[in-house]
């Protein structure tokens, strides 16, 4: 738990199974600094609607993308998406009984919701809930823990990563600095701008834009990069709070802001993977890395292609080295929108005409190596395919695709997709 967060987690009610439904992690100090990127998807979540508001009513210049928070409640269990007015209402009761207990104002709050789509929030048994948990917030790991679990819906296990680094404190001897996220969502997951939920906590010292401005490029690298199945949701979802606790600065361009960004997007890169891994029914992780791009955007376009094909996906599974499918996958590939361009990094003038367009990619200089045996070279290969499938029995099947024009490199990651992914949310609302 970095320095200046306490944190907890219980069941409210929400979920009718009576597990773990409702987390707060709050300050134990000063505001935090925020940053925030959410899903794009056109319908969009009231706690997104709440949140964006609160960050823009604590920093007017940062249009809802950064600001100041004292503290961020998480419900599981009803999305509280395309419920209305309504739905607005039941967050902004939520958010109002959160600043009461913490003694702050409901614009320094922010919010997460996940679950089911069209349901309202029990705002009853949420306000109950949070006059429990409040008091009981824990300055410790345990407590960041009990967050983390109560996010969960159909993830299988917790999803928590940790860094610390070395920054010069105020009179320059080195102070440690701690990075630690939390995440949830193994379905519906095919981000845009966002994960699931995910909220990363460090006891740096940064200003909201400049956070922000190291966190977008992140999300493009890391949680943009994964594919569960193909879909984006409502809720998409991750802050990044900074606590100064530490005392430790960063300013907008400097090695502390290098070292602090390497820290961040660590935790994001290992919490996107154990999303990935944990797909809804899923029994592999796939990880496609792309190397002798263009470059790096030419290289992440692909290497994402490639962990979404549902054909690769249900080759994987039947441990069907069919290297067919990943050359077809990769010739699917598509530059992102403009939006997603620019904040990767690329200049507007740059990103405008590269939109959407397909990568640079000849097949005459295309290899291909499906876990650890190179099956094409600009032609098929002969190899073991006995010995490959029982390569591709591991946890992880490494795809590496080299295009010998550049560079360029990229890494995604995905799952295979298996009967039990069917069943699952043939069966969800019931």
């Amino acid at each position: 738990m970095p320095g200046g967060f306490r944190a907890g987690g219980l069941a409210a009610g929400i979920k009718p199974s009576g597990r773990p439904d409702l987390g707060v992690i709050a300050t134990t100090g000063d505001s935090a600094a925020v940053a925030a990127v959410f899903t794009s998807n056109q319908v969009v979540a009231a706690p997104i609607r709440l949140s964006r508001a609160h960050l823009n009513a604590t920093e007017t210049t940062g249009g809802g993308k950064f600001g100041w928070a004292d503290a961020v409640v998480a419900t599981a269990g009803s999305a509280n998406a395309a419920t209305g007015v309504e739905g607005d209402a039941d967050q902004g009761a939520v958010s109002k009984a959160l600043a009461e207990l913490l003694q702050t104002t409901p614009e320094r709050t922010l919010a997460l919701s996940t679950g089911v789509i069209g349901l309202r929030l029990p705002v009853s048994k949420v306000k109950e809930g949070l006059a429990r948990l409040v008091p009981a917030l824990a300055a410790t790991d345990e407590g960041l823990q009990a967050a983390a679990v109560a996010m969960m819906t159909t993830d299988t296990k917790v999803k928590l990563a940790t860094a610390a680094i070395e920054m010069p404190g105020p009179n320059g001897a080195p102070v440690k600095v701690t990075v630690s996220g939390i995440a949830k969502g193994v379905g519906m997951i095919h981000p845009r701008m966002a994960t699931m939920l995910g909220v990363i906590l460090t006891d740096a010292s940064v200003a909201p834009a400049i956070l922000h401005s190291i966190l977008a490029p992140i999300v493009q690298r890391t949680w943009n990069q994964i594919s569960v199945d193909g879909d984006t949701s409502t809720n998409d979802t991750v802050f990044l709070l900074a606590s100064g606790a530490s005392k430790a600065s960063a300013a907008q361009v400097s090695h502390e802001a290098i070292l602090l960004s390497n820290a961040i997007e660590a935790v994001a890169r290992s919490l996107a993977r154990q999303q990935a891994a944990d797909g809804e029914g899923a029994s592999t992780l796939i990880t496609c890395q792309v190397s002798g791009a263009a470059d790096d955007y030419d290289a992440r376009a692909i290497a994402r292609s490639v962990v979404s094909s549902s054909l690769l996906k249900a080759a994987v599974h039947g441990r069907d080295p069919n290297w067919g499918r990943v050359a077809s996958a990769a010739g699917n590939a598509r530059l992102p929108d403009e939006q997603l361009l620019e904040a990767a990094g690329l200049h507007r003038t740059a990103a405008a005409p590269r939109a959407c367009r397909a990568p640079e990619l000849d097949v005459d200089k295309l290899r291909i190596a499906i876990a650890g045996t190179l099956v094409f070279d600009g032609a098929p290969l002969p190899f073991d395919r006995i010995a490959v499938r029982q390569a591709m029995e591991s946890p992880e099947v490494l795809i590496r695709l080299h295009l010998g024009l550049g560079d360029g490199v990229g890494e995604a990651f995905g799952c295979d997709l298996t009967e039990q992914y069917v069943i699952e949310n043939a069966e969800y609302t019931t």
